[in-house]
């Protein structure tokens, strides 16, 4: 089981995830949906491809860009398509 917590509320729990370069990526239907909204920012990884990010809020506070996923990723990374990692302070335990 993993899970992710901001401000001790958890954003994403699962029993299935990816782990690549460090960072557990979570299923989309692990997500706590309200607790995330779109980013504009977007970065590019040489192996993995662009990345989309989302701010997550809980109980009014933003944490920018605290999470990122590749809705197009590169055949290297394909077992990651659309799974989120999280960064910036939030806790991923597994």
């Amino acid at each position: 089981m993993a899970k992710a917590m901001w401000k001790d509320a958890v954003l994403a729990e699962s029993e299935r995830y990816e782990v690549v370069e460090g960072n557990v990526y979570f299923p989309p239907e692990a997500l706590r949906r309200e607790r995330f909204q779109v980013s504009s920012t977007h970065t590019t990884c040489p192996w993995k491809g662009e990345a989309s990010y989302y701010d997550v809020v809980v109980d009014g506070q933003v944490n920018k860009d605290a999470a990122w996923y590749y809705p197009e990723p590169k055949d290297a990374a394909r077992n990651i398509r659309g799974h989120v990692a999280f960064w910036k302070g939030v806790q991923v335990e597994r």
